[in-house]
């Protein structure tokens, strides 16, 4: 995998009515195209002939909320060089989602125009960044499509705010999409997902140097606070009390869960600013297939892609009866259900269940 970047030169409109000025996507492909060629329009040109000539499939991964366009980095057992999703075997791609910490357009971007030589970093947008939905998302990723020259994508696999994209693509270009899978994720955002986003926007709030915005760095505290939070509606309880229970039998107080909440609260802080994470935690929020198209259920109705649809019994933050009721309302959807004891990262983690559901399909 390659990481590359697409301007979309002139103005995108988001949902809000906001626009955002040469939008950037940055994404990763399969790299070969690009290693074995002199200029990358005859990369693209191969790419393009391989895609639309059917010699390889297409296979685009929609990443969740904090991960980024490299498949490899955060999905190692499944894609990469000899795995499940091979890189030289199929035209993978993955497009950083907007909003995100990067490198596509986001609140850490520079503001157009004020990158000048005693600044040449430019302003971060900060809050004045539009509020970008899942649909918008999609929209750049549209573009991205387009630009490749990809007409069709055999298989569209996503988790989580990745299914959110996955799912909305498939309503949105039901010609495009030919095979998609949906995993652990739901067709509207719920009063339950919504208040855990709202605590985690608090706890960035509580943090004064947030909404200072004096560097990248503001609100860093809160941000870790809010992914310690965030943990604990990915795991289970038994997922936790498997890996984080006392070594010692006769402890006075218990801080192996303790110690790892701040460990993993520092190494999203170090790798990710608080203001994408309140950015994308909006996009979450703004989830709704059903938005402008008649209800959800009408909306899943138009689904035309062969789709797969796959819960966590342990979820309990998209719990299964959600993706049941998306395999109810797409026609022909197969339903799957996977046994983890991690919940909701499951999706990262059962890699050989989702392989074998996925094999039939993608080998088709």
């Amino acid at each position: 995998m390659i990481r590359k970047e697409y301007i979309h030169k002139g103005t995108f409109r988001c949902e809000t009515g906001e626009y955002i000025v040469d939008l950037k996507v940055v994404y990763h492909v399969s790299g070969h195209y690009f290693r074995d060629a002199a200029t990358e329009e005859e990369a693209l040109s191969a790419l393009r002939l391989d895609s639309v000539s059917g010699r390889k499939k297409t296979v685009w991964i929609t990443h969740a909320l904090t991960a980024n366009s490299d498949p490899t980095d955060w999905w190692p057992e499944l894609a990469g060089p000899g795995k499940f999703f091979d890189p030289d075997k199929y035209i993978i791609v993955c497009a950083n989602m907007l909003g995100s910490a990067y490198g596509s357009s986001g609140p850490a971007s520079p503001v157009p125009g004020s990158c000048t030589e005693e600044n040449p970093d430019g302003t971060p947008y900060y809050f004045s960044f539009p509020r970008v939905t899942v649909r918008d998302i999609v929209n750049a990723e549209i573009l991205l499509r387009k630009y490749l020259g990809i007409e069709k994508i055999d298989l569209i696999v996503g988790g989580s705010i990745g299914g959110f994209q996955a799912l909305e693509w498939a309503i949105m270009e039901p010609d495009v999409i030919r095979n998609a899978a949906f995993i652990a994720c739901g067709s509207r955002v719920t009063p339950w997902l919504t208040a855990h986003n709202e605590a985690q926007r608090m706890a960035l709030e509580a943090d004064r140097t947030f909404r200072a915005c004096e560097s990248l760095k503001g609100g860093a505290e809160g941000l870790k606070a809010a992914r310690a939070m965030a943990l604990i509606s990915y795991r289970s309880y038994e997922g936790y009390n498997a890996t984080q229970s006392e070594k010692d039998d006769d402890t006075l107080f218990a801080d192996r869960a303790a110690s790892y909440e701040r460990y993993q609260g520092k190494k999203l802080a170090d790798r990710f600013d608080a203001y994408s994470y309140w950015y994308i935690t909006y996009s979450v929020d703004s989830h709704n297939v059903g938005r402008g198209r008649g209800g959800v259920a009408a909306a899943l109705d138009g689904v035309r892609s062969r789709s797969i649809v796959i819960g966590i019994d342990s979820d309990d933050l998209f719990p299964v009866e959600e993706q049941r009721y998306i395999a109810e309302c797409i026609p022909g959807a197969e339903y799957h259900e996977i046994t983890s004891k991690f919940g909701h990262d499951g999706f990262l983690l059962e890699y050989s269940q989702i392989a074998g559901i996925l094999a039939p399909v993608i080998e088709d």
